[in-house]
């Protein structure tokens, strides 16, 4: 079976395994939104970029070749290079979403039962629960106090740091839970986080003394109190670092491939275009895997302000442009696909089937049944995308997300598709998803990010 592996050797399979080097730092230390768009600011500035905003304050007028980003809400971020074409001419685009699923505290999480103290959570995004327990948790994100004072918050990562987890019930009393199907195995109510046992000391009897000692310790530690989580985001997520997965290190086992693997990827490709004739954009969102709504999701108007300020800063803003610069765009919704798994060979279809190993995935429509909520891409675009890779030597396959009545999943194309631009899916296949700890082929993390720069070049 030919595959990525095949055609790379030497030089090039340094590269792609230092490539995945920098890959795996960046899924270790981006567990969040607001993570990944830490990081990817970091990265864009460090590339060339600057912040469109400071651009628009300073009154500057943007011309071809310039590069800079821009940033919603601290949960999505749009990296620009302007080509030498008009705008309205249209932009290349490379989209990924940067959350993941997840378990989020409630808003009044801290309880005590029994002595011991745990977090009340509600999960995020398409989970199987029982996959969820018996983990070591870290808890990344943000608390606002009433003044306005940001705490940011990271425990479980340091190897000096506790980590937190859920627990499960032994084997030894399961009989009744075992004869549940698995979507009742572990419900939702019951992802309570485990997160302390010690009682505070005191000269009077607290009623549920191990709840203060936690919340001193918030305090002493983190300048936190129990009305705080009231304006927090804090998430629940699998503690520790990617690692190499497989004896040949071949693969990458982590937290969050789906979708971060596809937004690194495009944030490196789009890093790599200088002076482009159409504009390069790499747009990566949040709340994809809740229907991408809300003020820092796809459906919101980000993406669409953002291209309006940055016509009125060339001095050539129009509604119309704005308009005719979205239809005549091109995008690649940089999204994963479900990896072929020999464990679990009945739920594809194998002529239609993703493969790891064996390049990026192009996913025609997505959708589920009969293609329901699906952007069905034009057979037209397919084919000038199969040229280009062509041209570029990419490696890339087709697929559908398993069997046509198995199940199915959605991502952000069919929102860009609603302003007449070409979009279709194009990823990387991923094992687990949707599992705490997912896999990835080492070669399509590679493959894909030379896809998005032939896309980002040539199309």
């Amino acid at each position: 079976m030919k595959t990525v592996w095949s055609k790379t050797q030497g030089a090039e399979r340094e590269a792609l395994f230092a490539f995945n080097e920098a890959y795996k730092h960046f899924i270790s230390v981006c567990k969040t939104e607001r993570e990944c768009v830490k990081e990817t600011v970091r990265l864009a500035e460090e590339n060339g970029y600057r912040d469109l905003n400071a651009v628009l304050a300073a009154k500057e007028k943007i011309q071809a070749g310039d590069k800079f980003y821009a940033v919603n809400k601290d949960k999505d971020i749009a990296l620009f290079v302007i080509g030498s074409e008009p705008l309205e001419a249209g932009m290349n685009i490379v989209g990924a979403h940067i959350d993941s699923p997840r378990l989020d505290l409630k808003q009044h999480p801290i309880y005590e039962d029994q002595g011991l103290t745990l977090l009340d959570t509600h999960y995020y995004g398409g989970i199987k629960k029982y996959q969820w327990v018996a983990h070591p948790m870290a808890l990344h994100g943000v608390v606002f106090k009433k003044d306005g004072t940001r705490i940011d918050l990271n425990i479980g990562e340091d190897d000096n740091d506790p980590v937190v987890g859920i627990s499960d019930l032994l084997v030894h009393l399961s009989a009744d839970q075992m004869q549940k199907t698995g979507a009742k195995v572990v419900e939702g109510e019951d992802l309570n986080v485990l997160v302390g046992s010690i009682p505070a000391e005191s000269d009077k009897e607290e009623k549920e003394p191990v709840k203060k000692a936690i919340l001193v310790l918030l305090k002493e530690k983190y300048n936190i109190e129990e009305d705080d989580f009231l304006s927090a985001e804090i998430e629940v997520v699998p503690a520790g670092k990617a690692r190499d997965y497989g004896l040949d290190r071949s693969l990458v086992l982590g937290y969050g491939h789906d979708d971060r693997v596809c937004a690194y990827t495009s944030a490196l490709a789009t890093f790599a275009m200088e002076n482009p004739q159409r504009t390069s954009v790499c747009l990566l969102v949040d709340k994809e895997e809740v229907g991408s709504n809300g003020a820092s999701g796809m459906h919101s108007h980000f993406f669409e302000n953002t291209v309006a300020e940055i016509l009125n800063a060339m001095g050539d803003y129009s509604e119309l442009k704005v308009r005719r610069a979205l239809q005549n765009s091109k995008m690649l919704s940089s999204d994963v696909s479900a990896g072929y798994d020999p464990n679990y060979p009945s739920v594809n279809e194998m002529k239609n089937t993703a493969f790891l190993g064996k390049g990026i995935v192009f996913n025609k429509y997505t959708g589920s049944r009969g293609k329901s909520g699906c952007n069905d891409a034009n057979p037209e675009f397919i084919a000038e995308l199969r040229r280009i890779m062509e041209e570029e030597n990419v490696m890339f396959q087709t697929a559908e997300l398993g069997r046509v009545d198995q199940g199915g999943g959605g991502t952000i194309a069919y929102i860009l598709a609603n302003y007449n631009m070409e979009v279709i899916d194009a990823g990387i296949a991923v094992q687990n998803m949707h599992a705490p700890w997912e896999v990835v082929s080492k070669a399509d993390v590679y493959e894909a990010y030379r896809a998005y720069i032939a896309f980002l070049k040539k199309a």
